[in-house]
C-alpha cells in the first residue's frame, strides 16, 4: 500500500492542512477491507449497534464565517461594526438574515438559527465535528459525529458506507478511539476510489482479481505477518462485493440525476452529491464549502460566496422536504468561529471565538426560529449562551443516538460521546 497527499488547505495561521489519502494494492479497495475487518472485530467490544433511517449532513465553512454578515446582522450598530450588508425579513415574523440569503429567507420556516454559540480560536473542524477542540483531540482522540454514526448504525446495509466525507480526511473527520473501521469514505483514496472500479478495469477483470485473492489463502498469513497488503483476506471479498453492488457508485455519479436538477446545482454539485448519498442510505455526510478566513476584502469575498451558499442550502433543504426526508435528515451549517464585530483597516474581519452562529434544518427539530442572541455589536452572547458540543448533542438526539453512550478509548477507559451534552431545548 502506498500513500499520496490530497488537497491542501492553508489558513492565516500558516499551518498546512492536507487530506491524507490511501490507495489500496491492486486498486481494489483493500483499505475498505481493512475497515471491514476492524469493524467486525469491534462489534462485540462496544455498545450494541442500531439500525435507523435517521441521517445527518454536516456542512463546514472552513476559515471561520462572519456571523455579523450572515445570520446575525446588526443594522443599528455603528458603521464600522454593521458592515456593508443589509438585513432582510424572512417568512418568520421578527427574524431577519443577510440580504444575500433571499432563498433561505423565503423558506425560513424550514430553518432555525442559533446566534449565541461560543467557540475556540482554532482553524480546525475538530470542535464542530467531534465536540472537542483540536488541542484536546491531539491526545484524547474523540471520534467525529460521522464515526459515531458509523459505529451505531452497524452494517445493516453492507452495500452502502455509513459515513462519507466529501472534503477528505481531516482532524474533524477522524474516528479517534473508535478505530480505522469507522473512518469516512472520501472522494479520493478510501472513498470514491474504493466505491468505483479502477480505470480500465471491467467487471470481468474485477471478478478475476477476486478469484486471485481467493487463491491466496496459503500465503495470506505470511503476508499479514509482514504487515504488507493486510487486506488480502476474506474481508477483501466483501470489499469487492460492495464495489460490485454499485449502489454507492450510482449515488456519486451525478449523471444519474435529471438534467434540470443538475442545472439547479451547477457549480455547487457537492450539495447534490450529499443529498444523493443520504438517499442511498449513508448515515452521515460531511462537506466543506468556500473559504471564510476573510482578514481582508471580507465583503468582496462574501458578495461572491453568500449567494452560492444560499443556492446550495436552499436547493438541498427543499429537495429533502419534497422527498419527505426532512424529518429524518438533520442538516447543520457552521464554521470554527465567528469574525470580529469591528471591521479592520483592510475591510476585513479577524477571528472571533466569543460568539458565532449556526444554521440547522430538519431532523424533526423545531424550525422557524432564531435561538439566542448576541450583544448589540455582536461581541458576546446576550441570551441563551450555548457551546458547540450542546448543538452536537441536539443533533445526536435527532439521530436517535444518546450522547451519554460510552465507548472504550485507546487505553480501555469508557468515554462519553460528549462530555458537554445538555441539548438546546428550544430545538427539541
Amino acid at each position: 500500500m502506498f500513500n499520496i497527499w490530497g488537497v491542501k488547505q492553508r489558513f492565516c495561521d500558516g499551518l498546512s492542512r492536507r487530506n491524507f489519502l490511501k490507495i489500496g494494492a491492486f486498486g481494489t479497495g483493500l483499505t475498505l477491507a481493512d475497515m471491514l475487518r476492524s469493524k467486525a472485530r469491534a462489534e462485540n467490544n462496544t455498545a450494541p449497534a442500531t439500525s435507523t433511517n435517521k441521517a445527518a449532513i454536516m456542512i463546514y465553512l472552513p476559515g471561520g464565517p462572519s456571523h455579523m454578515d450572515m445570520y446575525d446582522l446588526k443594522p443599528q450598530a455603528p458603521a464600522e461594526y454593521r458592515g456593508e450588508f443589509r438585513p432582510i425579513a424572512t417568512n418568520v415574523a421578527g427574524v431577519q438574515i443577510c440580504e444575500h440569503f433571499p432563498r433561505q429567507a423565503r423558506m425560513f420556516d424550514k430553518l432555525a438559527v442559533v446566534r449565541s454559540i461560543v467557540s475556540v480560536d482554532e482553524h480546525s473542524d475538530s470542535l464542530v465535528m467531534t465536540g472537542y477542540s483540536e488541542n484536546t483531540n491531539r491526545t484524547a482522540h474523540h471520534p467525529s459525529i460521522g464515526a459515531v454514526v458509523s459505529r451505531m448504525r452497524g452494517s445493516a446495509n453492507p452495500d452502502i458506507p455509513p459515513f462519507v466525507s466529501l472534503y477528505g480526511m481531516t482532524i474533524g473527520n477522524e474516528p479517534g478511539f473508535l478505530g480505522v473501521s469507522h473512518r469516512p469514505f472520501t472522494p479520493n483514496g478510501p472513498g470514491q476510489a474504493n466505491l468505483s472500479l479502477p480505470g480500465g478495469v471491467t467487471m470481468d477483470r474485477s471478478r478475476d482479481r477476486r478469484a486471485l485473492l481467493d487463491s491466496l489463502d496459503d500465503v495470506r498469513r505470511d503476508i499479514d505477518a509482514s504487515g504488507a497488503m493486510r487486506g488480502l483476506d476474506a474481508f477483501s471479498v466483501r470489499a469487492f462485493d460492495m464495489v460490485a453492488s454499485g449502489a454507492a457508485r450510482r449515488a456519486l455519479d451525478l449523471n444519474n440525476e435529471e438534467p434540470r436538477v443538475r442545472d439547479r446545482y451547477r457549480g455547487i454539485e457537492q450539495f447534490l452529491t450529499a443529498r444523493r448519498l443520504i438517499e442511498a442510505g449513508v448515515g452521515c455526510v460531511t462537506l466543506a464549502y468556500g473559504g471564510w478566513d476573510t482578514h481582508d476584502r471580507n465583503f468582496v469575498t462574501l458578495r461572491r460566496q453568500l449567494p452560492e451558499l444560499d443556492r446550495g442550502l436552499s436547493n438541498l433543504i427543499q429537495d429533502l422536504c419534497d422527498r419527505g426526508m426532512d424529518r429524518d435528515v438533520v442538516t447543520v451549517v457552521w464554521g470554527e468561529f465567528g469574525r470580529t464585530p469591528r471591521v479592520n483597516g483592510n475591510a476585513g474581519r479577524d477571528h472571533w471565538s466569543p460568539v458565532m452562529s449556526a444554521m440547522v434544518a430538519g431532523g424533526g427539530l423545531r424550525m422557524g426560529q432564531a435561538i439566542g442572541s448576541s450583544s448589540a455589536r455582536g461581541e458576546v452572547p446576550r441570551e441563551g449562551r450555548v457551546t458547540a458540543p450542546r448543538l452536537l448533542s441536539t443533533v445526536y438526539r435527532a439521530l436517535g443516538i444518546d450522547p451519554a453512550t460510552t465507548f472504550p478509548n485507546q487505553t480501555g477507559r469508557p468515554m462519553y460521546v460528549l462530555d458537554d451534552r445538555e441539548p438546546i431545548t428550544e430545538l427539541l
